[in-house]
């Protein structure tokens, strides 16, 4: 199928000279589930500086805005490897050097080296970090399922390495070319313990190698001298700690010659094997071996079985038990194997944990469901062939620039001489499969949507569910789901937001409770795909904010007695303030118990600039209710929304305590009248308002009555303006219309040809207005002093420095010091991004 796979865009580098290239050099590429990819480069610049020797790191969503590591290498980076949270990076080189970098603040474009190992001298060439024992299995038979844990299972799987109590110990595993295997643990105090032995007895070179893991906690390493005539090795590694020491035992495992060298009509065509792989991380018993030539290569792929060994019948007499139960070994056979292809320059292979049993794959087959079944083969001519990872059977094929689809010879001649082409040196598929990203032979980035069908057409509900079974996996690991958007055209969005909420209503009440954030995350980025719904990304970021500032304010309340009550104070004010419906904050006050409420006064004062948001959003709402009719206006979801309503109410109640200890903490509201009662005149309206919606499958419409009332209120109090967030500067809005971007590293793009955010222009601040902190609520002044971070998904902006030290402010910050509140991850900003 020609529709299965298509360039979304390219990154290249600023113009360089053509002597820069280093061809021989090796190109590593790694891709995070955060969706960062890190990768190596063969250029040199001008001042001849090696750029070799830089680890590159982009988030795809800005793939411009790239930070360059000078890694301290000074040899060729050879494997680039990123942890299962997608936050630390491993890096090896050819002198044998590994380093760990992590992230400097929670910054995305921001890394330091902490620790590491080295083997001198020793290039390495595999490399991997521990098992951490968590392995998840998708079930597509199961896709229609209502329950989470049944379409994606917990499977039984041991950690490499256990601390006392069974925690996974973190560490890394490498193998050198001349036969060592060494792996690092790092203990918990920050200590490296680190071992080196040899492979087997007789150390021999290794050209290439990986590594896998067992359910049991073993390693198993697979090499290969390069030579497709000697044997590709496998052995198994036990790590264990013994008197503080790590220890290392070997043991040698079947080993296996390629088919392509006992075949005698290719006995001697493929000299060298090229690629070794073992199809994933935890499945130690498939291999993917390739063996090439100058001009063509063979691809197979061979699995290890367990297999009874035939008895001879002179042991019938001696003892007849061995006859009935025959002894078991491991041995290699072969699943699949290619034709001769073009030569193989890059493989990729599927992160996606996707069930093999038959029904699943029958299914799969069935619904044309297929990431996480296909494996990307790259090529010297610059094509890309999708290929089963069991039968080896083309799914789908891209022609890359310098490719021609298949023409007569003589051009074919004509081409060859007409200089190299260019072609992917190192490929990676994301983690569902949705997108590959390679780098050519010239440095370029290039980023490929593969669609989940290969290019089989499918009826909209069938794609949707498609989209839906992997955001909801995406919602479950917390993997950041930036390659289902390629995929997400402006039609679907309603629906996807729709079916995204019941299938996150039919899950239990505690699920629902770990992924109530996220979904609404995921909600937002959805509504921005689409012009019609791109009010509502205010709305749901908004409600991200609402949900933190409550669970804030409330775990600041503390009980009297200290003997633990049956309810914290958070969950007794939410219990009266839903059953006693007064529309009388002065009533509904008298129900709680004063002295849990009683906090210091600086801590009060600390939390002004929220509750003031609290007060302004509130009655902002309220205003806005009369011309209810536009759902284009930003706030118009809260108007209908039960649970929301409810949480303002209860922090008018909260706030209003407050306000008794502290009056300068109340929010503070521009009225027409002195002696008019803001907050006891907001609370009335927001309860009538609650009780219209506070059931939600029983919503009634707000009697005219209140909406007079709300229609009185811009006289009254002064309406606020409320900063929603920037609409963001990202690529994916930009790729819909399955047109090719072209970028450059460095350069932020125009922001051309976006209809969706012009129309929102109006409710954001323009260049040169006073910038906001969107998390602290605090002004910034129109050209900001201090320096600050945003986020890569929604571009929430806030300060790096915390100016207050307040206990409370803390709390309020650590909710949000690792990933923004929408889950994305934070960059730091130019001093100078007003």
């Amino acid at each position: 199928p020609g529709g299965a796979m298509d360039l979304a865009y390219v990154c290249e580098w600023e113009k360089k000279p053509k002597s820069n290239h280093c061809p021989s050099i090796p190109l590593v590429c790694a891709w995070s589930c955060r969706n960062l990819i890190a990768f190596t480069t063969d250029l040199r610049n001008e001042e001849e500086k090696d750029l070799t020797h830089m680890v590159h790191i982009i988030d795809t969503e800005h793939p411009w805005d790239v930070y360059s590591v000078n890694s301290g290498h000074t040899e060729v980076i050879t494997c680039l490897e990123w942890d299962q949270s997608g936050s630390r990076l491993l890096s090896a080189d050819a002198d044998g050097h590994i380093k760990c970098w992590s992230m400097t603040d929670h910054l995305a474009n921001s890394w330091e080296n902490t620790v590491g190992s080295a083997v001198e001298g020793d290039p390495v060439v595999a490399l991997s970090w521990l098992h951490n024992g968590v392995k998840l299995a998708l079930h597509v038979e199961k896709s229609g399922a209502s329950n989470f844990g049944e379409k994606f299972s917990r499977v039984k799987f041991s950690p490499s390495l256990t601390l006392f109590g069974g925690k996974p110990m973190e560490g890394w595993i490498a193998v050198t070319i001349s036969g060592l295997v060494t792996v690092s643990l790092l203990k918990p105090n920050g200590q490296v313990l680190t071992s080196t032995e040899s492979l087997c007895r007789l150390r021999c070179r290794v050209a290439l190698a990986d590594v896998a893991f067992t359910g049991g906690g073993n390693i198993v390493v697979a090499t290969s001298d390069g030579s497709s005539t000697s044997p590709v090795q496998f052995y198994k590694v036990c790590v264990s700690v013994v008197n503080e020491k790590c220890k290392i035992d070997t043991e040698i495992l079947p080993s296996l010659f390629m088919r392509c060298t006992t075949d005698p009509a290719r006995k001697d065509k493929y000299p060298a094997i090229t690629h070794l792989k073992f199809l994933a991380r935890d499945m130690s018993e498939q291999v993917l071996l390739c063996a090439s030539n100058q001009n063509s290569s063979i691809v197979e792929c061979w699995s290890l079985r367990k297999e009874g060994l035939p008895v001879n019948n002179i042991f019938q007499q001696i003892s007849p038990v061995v006859v009935d139960k025959q002894p078991m070994i491991l041995k290699w056979r072969i699943l699949s194997a290619t034709n001769d292809l073009d030569r193989v320059s890059a493989v990729a292979l599927p992160k996606l944990p996707i069930s093999l049993t038959n029904t699943d794959l029958k299914v799969a087959n069935d619904t044309k469901f297929f990431p996480g079944l296909g494996l990307a083969l790259a090529f010297h001519d610059g094509s890309v062939h999708i290929v089963h990872r069991l039968s080896l059977q083309m799914m789908a094929v891209f022609y890359g620039s310098s490719s021609q689809r298949p023409v007569d010879e003589q051009t074919i001649k004509r081409q060859r001489t007409a200089g190299p082409l260019v072609y992917f040196k190192a490929m990676q598929l994301s983690w569902t499969s949705l997108a590959l990203a390679g780098i050519d032979s010239h440095g370029k980035l290039s980023m490929l949507r593969i669609s989940p069908s290969m290019g089989h057409v499918l009826d909209l509900n069938m794609s949707l569910r498609h989209l839906l079974f992997l955001l909801e996996y995406c919602m479950v690991t917390g993997y950041d789901w930036w390659d289902i958007l390629l995929h997400v055209q402006p039609s679907m969005v309603q629906n996807l937001v729709e079916k995204l909420h019941e299938e996150y209503m039919r899950q239990n009440a505690a699920l629902q409770q770990v992924l109530s954030t996220r979904i609404v995350a995921m909600k937002a980025s959805l509504c921005k795909l689409s012009s019609s719904t791109i009010a509502r990304v205010c709305d749901y970021h908004a409600k991200l904010f609402l949900i933190a500032i409550s669970c804030t304010l409330k775990s600041l309340l503390r009980p009297h007695f200290l003997n633990t009550p049956d309810k914290s104070p958070g969950d007794r004010l939410t219990e009266i303030c839903s059953k006693i419906t007064d529309i009388d904050i002065d009533k509904v006050m008298i129900n709680l118990k004063t002295e849990e409420f009683v906090l210091e006064m600086t801590t009060l004062q600390s939390l002004q600039q929220l509750i003031q948001w609290v007060g302004d959003f509130v009655l902002y709402l309220l205003a806005s209710l009369p011309n209810q009719g536009s759902p284009v206006r930003p706030g118009h979801s809260f108007l209908r929304d039960g649970a929301s309503l409810g949480m303002f109410r209860e922090l008018m109640v909260v706030i209003r305590i407050w306000g008794l200890l502290k009056p300068s903490c109340l929010p503070v509201y521009t009225a027409t009248s002195d002696t008019q009662d803001s907050m006891s005149l907001l609370f009335r309206l927001l309860t009538k308002l609650w009780l219209c919606c506070r059931e939600e499958n029983h919503i009634t419409e707000p009697d005219d009555t209140l909406i007079d009332e709300c229609c009185l209120l811009p006289s009254q109090l002064l309406i606020p303006n409320i900063d929603w967030l920037p609409i963001n500067d990202g690529i994916i809005s930009k790729l819909q219309n399955k047109q090719l971007v072209r970028l450059q590293f460095g350069k932020a793009p125009g922001l051309v040809g976006h209809a969706v955010s012009s129309q929102f222009d109006a409710f954001v601040r323009a260049p040169g207005q006073p910038k906001i902190d969107h998390l602290r609520r605090l002004h910034l002044g129109a050209y900001p002093t201090e320096e600050c971070k945003s986020c890569t998904r929604c571009g929430c902006v806030t300060m790096l420095k915390s100016p207050n030290k307040v206990t409370a402010v803390k709390q309020w910050e650590q909710r949000w010091i690792k990933n923004c509140l929408c889950g994305g991850l934070w960059r730091r900003m130019p001093l100078s991004y007003s």
